[in-house]
């Protein structure tokens, strides 16, 4: 039993010496990834996917050209049959600061935007998402680098 216990305090010792520490074991970078989760009736992921690149594909592209974020994916579970998100909308801001309000340039995207896909069909394509998918959240997500 005094072995037992001695082993365990240990390795809780060395458990406590052992764990990372940002700026010496692993650096935070800059910028974050915002992920959002979508659970799409298996059946509708290919009307789904089309819709995107129809409406959210030429906002994310305006978006880029703006500055706001440098890269955007879809991502597919490839167990789409699964209680969680089978769809994944990825963007990829460089920096935190992208996230604060800026009037004129959020006006701006907005304006683009809308100018891209006319409402009525960016109206009638979210109408139809509707029937057939739920979002499951939204994270951020900042990358490390482990440092050497």
């Amino acid at each position: 039993m005094k072995a037992m216990l001695s082993a365990g305090a240990m390795a809780l010792a060395f458990a406590a010496c052992a764990s990372a520490e940002p700026w010496v074991d692993y650096a935070p970078q800059k910028g974050l990834y915002v992920v959002t989760g979508v659970k799409v009736d298996p059946n509708k992921i290919d009307d789904y996917l089309k819709g995107l690149k129809k409406v959210w594909v030429p906002g994310e592209e305006i978006a880029k050209k703006q500055g706001i974020i440098d890269s955007y994916e879809i991502m597919l579970n490839m167990n789409n049959t699964g209680s969680g998100a089978n769809v994944l909308l990825i963007e990829h801001m460089t920096s935190f600061a992208q996230l604060d309000p800026n009037k004129k340039r959020d006006l701006e995207l907005q304006k683009a935007i809308e100018a891209s896909v006319p409402k009525n069909e960016s109206d009638s394509a979210v109408a139809g998402f509707d029937k057939y998918r739920v979002f499951t959240g939204t994270e951020m997500w900042q990358p490390i680098e482990f440092t050497k």
